[in-house]
């Protein structure tokens, strides 16, 4: 059965920091909509704080997400154990864009 964490402590940091990939999936919210699933790594991913995380953008347009990420803001980042003891690990949340030219 499946766990509910609050918030991303100290092991479940490590764990996430240990995988070479994980999946970034958005939705629109037309029901005719395409839902967007990618997968992601190279080291684009970063713990913020227990709350917040971000990652770095680096293959395909993004066109998608962005557009998704901008109308509704839905988003999950999955991360799933290729090494070890089987474990998936679902980041619920919703997503900002941030552009290079952002001043931050």
């Amino acid at each position: 059965m499946g766990s509910l964490h609050p918030s991303i402590d100290d092991q479940l940091a490590a764990w996430l920091r240990a995988q070479h990939v994980f999946f970034l999936a958005t939705a629109p919210l037309a029901r005719d909509g395409l839902l967007n699933c990618s997968p992601k790594g190279s080291d684009t991913f970063r713990i913020l704080d227990p709350h917040t995380v971000a990652y770095q953008d680096l293959t395909g347009s993004g066109a998608e997400t962005i557009a998704h990420l901008r109308e509704n803001g839905r988003m999950i980042i999955m991360f799933c154990a290729f090494e070890g003891a089987p474990l998936i690990v679902r980041l619920y949340g919703t997503g900002d864009v941030i552009l290079p030219t952002h001043p931050e």
